[in-house]
């Protein structure tokens, strides 16, 4: 039988990272596993339910506020909403611009918003982003507002969105959104006496990650690792472990930030051996 009393841990995205947290800060609670595919989600629900933990499925679509709004519910229905987790998303080789903007983008600002609604006290957050959003230049300190503030319903009419033809820039500004936005947000949740915080992986070997290292991509994806301060890329349990930390007793103090972890890749983007992917990215070819 479900027992109403435990805590909930909602983690949205079934994925390898999104499991690798849920095992770390799951146990004792009821943990609300949500994707939009059916099976993913049964799949991994399996998994926690042989290694002792209570566990319900439900699928999202979270470029649908309605679908949120609904899990938000049913999360609610099942107990006192204490960790909420965001691992979902699609990346700029699988999607196209439109898709990016309204799942990873928009979809990630009404997580946010609706589970900040309902979040109880002692709870806390962590979006998933990307070492991509910390690749974007500069944005104007009006446009960081906007990407932080404005109402969810209008973020994509924003006119700093309406001329993206490239699926990277589509993600890189999603990315910065999200890290905008859970800032921007970590104050609404603090009114309920919650956290949230995001963290922002490079490189993560997960099942996608590998079939991009065997893939047309593979060979650059390898000589990027290579020329990275870590020289390695990193692992889904890597990202748990730091999220287990930022959701737990001993990072009270931590709320609002961003956590890039990718190995010092960026900084070698920026200063480094990697350089030339900068120089890529100005002439319009894609790296992560």
């Amino acid at each position: 039988m479900i027992d109403a009393q435990k805590d909930v841990l909602v983690l949205l995205g079934a994925g390898s990272i999104g499991q690798a947290i849920a095992r770390r800060v799951g146990a004792g609670r009821h943990v609300l596993l949500a994707d939009l595919r059916k099976e993913q989600a049964e799949a991994a629900g399996r998994i926690f339910e042989d290694a002792g933990f209570t566990v319900t499925v439900a699928t999202v679509d979270i470029a649908s506020r309605q679908s949120i709004v609904e899990l938000a519910q049913y999360a609610q229905s099942l107990g006192p909403v204490r960790g909420v987790v965001n691992a979902a998303g699609v990346s700029p080789s699988q999607a196209s611009v439109e898709a990016i903007l309204k799942v990873d983008l928009y979809g990630t600002a009404v997580i946010l918003e609706e589970f900040g609604k309902i979040i109880a006290r002692g709870g806390s957050g962590i979006v998933i982003s990307s070492q991509s959003g910390h690749r974007l230049g500069p944005l104007s300190l009006e446009e960081n507002d906007l990407l932080a503030t404005t109402p969810t319903e209008e973020l994509l009419q924003l006119p700093l969105l309406q001329h993206v033809t490239s699926t990277l820039r589509a993600y890189q500004l999603s990315k910065r959104c999200n890290v905008l936005r859970t800032a921007a947000q970590c104050v609404v949740w603090g009114r309920r006496g919650a956290r949230l915080n995001a963290i922002s992986p490079g490189i993560i070997i997960t099942p996608l990650a590998n079939d991009e290292l065997r893939g047309p991509r593979g060979e650059g994806y390898r000589t990027m690792l290579a020329n990275c301060p870590a020289k390695r890329a990193g692992t889904p349990d890597e990202v748990g472990d730091l999220a287990a930390f930022l959701m737990s007793d001993k990072a009270q103090f931590i709320t609002g930030s961003d956590f890039l972890m990718d190995g010092g890749a960026t900084a070698s983007y920026w200063y480094g051996d990697l350089q030339y992917l900068r120089r890529q990215a100005g002439q319009g070819e894609n790296n992560v």
